[in-house]
């Protein structure tokens, strides 16, 4: 947990908790000025021991705090948690509670802190799932000029026949009036398949990147008020069916972390993100094989199991129109055809956050194999700045 040199400008650590997987970290600059860092842990994404942990890190420190879990719902697998502090100065707490493997029965829920984060109140439901399926978040929201909080969500929907698996998700956005106690919902028009939304001001209103379930290209869209949305469009960028993030720094660029890798760079793929937890949110008893990859990205049908590696940083000075490439953050090979972290199987670099502090830094943590979290500080000295590939 203690930070090391890494090169010129660049600082590392590992943040690991007493956990077999470590999955989706979150960075947020808490009240205060130090920096948070929260994440999911337990046996396997899908095990009902799956709960949220956290850790933080003073301005000027070299270690990162022992995690602490803030979950515990021995019925439910708890995902995906988003910190943001509202204007008022209280931290937030967002995550998702779902039955098993079953996304489409998931539910966004809260609990606010008023010293930082070092003591909580009690969680509450903020978005119930509904007849036609859950709800998931993954970025954190935005706060209008007239102080309207924008979280973007995903809708995982039930399919008329069979399981969920990913591939009619569709996003949207809910906005608060009353500081998160009431939400109404905007739905992305077209957004089938682009999920994880990243909201975030641009030149003319807002603009949003997504995860594309289909495994082909990071997805954009804009709009003007944050409320109505332009259907997602394909950017440049490739995209594996894995979480991306994006912020906007000082300078006025985007910078945005994601897995340079698709599904074209696969060669097998998964039944499905949960093909080994039963129906009880158990492990099964036997891991179901990949199978060979035959043609090409089926956009009617979520594709798992592309590489997730490498680790790439990208810059853009015209809200993400186009972009350059800087130095990888991490290389590896990406394996992700199991979640398998208890016998070291997967081999995943991905689900980045990034965020800058107000000396510049530029932080970034993302999944090590499923079984930690790697963390990542770039300075502003850092060569890679100047470097593009």
């Amino acid at each position: 947990m203690r930070l090391s040199e890494a090169g010129p400008g660049r600082v590392e650590a590992r943040l690991t908790a007493s956990t077999a997987q470590s999955h989706a970290a979150n960075l947020a600059v808490l009240p205060g000025g130090d920096l948070g860092c929260a994440w999911f842990g337990g046996t396997q994404e899908g095990v009902h021991d799956i709960g949220i942990w956290f850790s933080r890190l003073a301005p000027d420190g070299d270690t990162w705090s022992e995690p602490v879990a803030l979950t515990g719902d021995p019925e439910r697998s708890e995902q995906n948690p988003v910190l943001f502090t509202a204007p008022d100065g209280e931290l937030w707490l967002f995550w998702t509670a779902q039955h098993a493997g079953r996304q489409d029965t998931a539910e966004v829920r809260a609990r606010r802190s008023a010293d930082g984060g070092r003591t909580w109140g009690e969680p509450r439901v903020l978005l119930p799932a509904s007849p036609a399926g859950g709800v998931f978040v993954r970025q954190p929201p935005q706060v209008t000029a007239s102080g309207t909080w924008l979280l973007p969500a995903f809708s995982c929907n039930t399919p008329a026949t069979g399981v969920w698996s990913g591939g009619d998700d569709t996003s949207a956005v809910f906005a608060s009036d009353d500081g998160g106690e009431t939400w109404t919902r905007y739905d992305v028009p077209g957004s089938r398949g682009s999920v994880h939304m990243n909201v975030l001001p641009a030149e003319h209103g807002y603009v949003a990147f997504y995860r594309s379930r289909f495994a082909d290209v990071i997805r954009s869209s804009t709009s003007p008020d944050g409320l109505k949305w332009t259907e997602p469009e394909p950017t440049s960028l490739p995209n594996n069916n894995s979480s991306v993030q994006a912020t906007r720094l000082a300078d006025g660029r985007l910078a945005l972390v994601y897995n340079a890798s698709s599904a074209a760079d696969a060669t097998h793929r998964r039944a499905g993100l949960y093909d080994e937890v039963d129906e009880s949110g158990a492990l099964a008893g036997e891991e179901r094989p990949a199978v060979p990859v035959n043609g090409g990205v089926d956009d009617r049908e979520a594709f798992w199991g592309a590489p997730r590696a490498p680790l790439a940083l990208a810059t853009s000075s015209d809200d993400g129109r186009t972009w350059h490439r800087h130095p990888d953050l991490a290389q590896g090979d990406g394996y992700c055809l199991t979640n398998n972290s208890r016998d070291g199987v997967n081999r995943e670099l991905s689900y980045p956050s990034i965020t800058q502090d107000d000396l510049g830094r530029v932080h970034v943590a993302f999944t090590h194999h499923r079984s930690s979290i790697q963390y990542v500080r770039l300075d502003p000295d850092w060569p890679g700045w100047r470097e593009h590939t």
